[in-house]
């Protein structure tokens, strides 16, 4: 008699069009897919906007190697990702790299797009839903450029109104940068 399995738990890592951090966020993703690989299945689901990026940084063909299940958002619902968050085949929500766009809709309960839906819905289900923004706090910041140039970027304190709001709602952790992802992983699969 063979020995089952144990079934793996499901995390959805969400990448919305914001290129800030891109790299180090799938570099750290890779990492925890490989240290948790026999008991977590990472899920990727990528925004319209995350897939014109992910394909601007050259990433695709390395997310499409590295990870089994990759999803491209066709409409709100296509994929049917809040469905499949309402009936609880998740064990978390991580959306990052998060544009101000994502954050604002999700604050104001804008559910118009794959994640923001599925961001709203685990609300909803007390699903454990973790964001990293691109627009953590106020002031200058530098990115890098697909060719690996620097860009300096303000922040607006009108989209860090917004990543407060949200960080403010129950279930919602927000986090500030790609090497704070592996807490996450610890924590509910320590």
């Amino acid at each position: 008699m063979t020995e089952k399995r144990p079934k793996k738990k499901r995390v959805v890592w969400g990448i919305t069009g914001s290129g800030d951090r891109i790299r180090e966020t799938a570099a750290v993703m890779k990492e925890m897919r490989r240290k948790y690989d026999d008991e977590v299945e990472i899920r990727v689901y990528i925004s319209k906007a995350g897939d014109q990026v992910v394909k601007y940084y050259k990433l695709f063909p390395e997310l499409e190697e590295e990870f089994d299940k990759i999803w491209v958002e066709a409409n709100a619902n296509a994929p049917f990702l809040a469905g499949q968050v309402q009936m609880g085949r998740f064990e978390l929500i991580l959306i990052a790299p998060a544009t101000s766009n994502t954050v604002a809709k999700i604050s104001l309960r804008i559910a118009d797009t794959m994640l923001t839906n599925a961001a709203i819905m685990s609300q909803k289900v007390m699903l454990p839903l973790y964001i990293m923004p691109s627009d953590f706090q106020e002031g200058e910041v530098v990115t890098t450029l697909p060719d690996g140039r620097d860009l300096t970027l303000v922040i607006r304190k009108e989209d860090v109104e917004h990543v407060k709001r949200l960080a403010a709602m129950e279930g919602v952790t927000m986090l500030e940068r790609p090497e704070d992802i592996p807490k996450i992983f610890e924590r509910h699969f320590g």
